[in-house]
């Protein structure tokens, strides 16, 4: 059986909600998180990069709900919803036999939509540029100071290209 922790919310003198729980020392990097994923859809050959909102999502946190039971569950998870029941993430809280699907923080983008902005305004068509979806897909799991480092390539390859192709910047 589930146990429902909500609502779990506090007001400032403005009127606006903030939750608690975000406050606390396991939640002090949730604004740090970066969640970037690359949604396929191979038989269209066609990708959309979404980032999720945890700000967003931080201050709609109306409830969170253990879920013990269901689809071969092993592990709790924490189940976080706005005002209106909608899902926003989860936590999952996995013992030191859990594999990394049953830990950490976790969402679903079909059931978390207003969660998450596209990068790519929808989806884009790579049919014809699989090197591009290779990159983004290392990209993702790659840590920022790769980021920076395949950012500086990118940047001297456009100059490059700006340079062979006479085009001023």
């Amino acid at each position: 059986m589930a146990a429902n922790w909500g609502p779990i919310l506090s007001y400032n003198p403005c009127g606006i909600a903030r939750n608690p729980i975000f406050a606390t020392s396991e939640f002090s990097c949730f604004s740090e998180i970066n969640v970037l994923p690359l949604i396929y859809d191979e038989k269209k050959q066609r990708c959309n990069i979404l980032v999720f909102d945890a700000e967003l999502a931080r201050n709609s946190t109306a409830y969170i709900k253990k879920a013990t039971e269901g689809s071969g569950r092993k592990h709790p998870a924490y189940r976080f919803f706005d005002k209106n029941d909608n899902y926003i993430c989860e936590v999952r809280y996995g013992n030191a036999a859990a594999n990394a699907l049953q830990r950490g923080l976790w969402t679903n983008t079909k059931n978390a939509t207003s969660y998450f902005n596209s990068v790519t305004n929808g989806w884009i068509d790579y049919s014809h540029n699989l090197i591009l979806v290779k990159l983004f897909s290392h990209a993702l799991v790659s840590s920022s100071k790769g980021h920076e480092a395949a950012l500086e390539e990118i940047k001297n390859d456009i100059v490059k290209l700006k340079q062979v192709n006479s085009i001023n910047a």
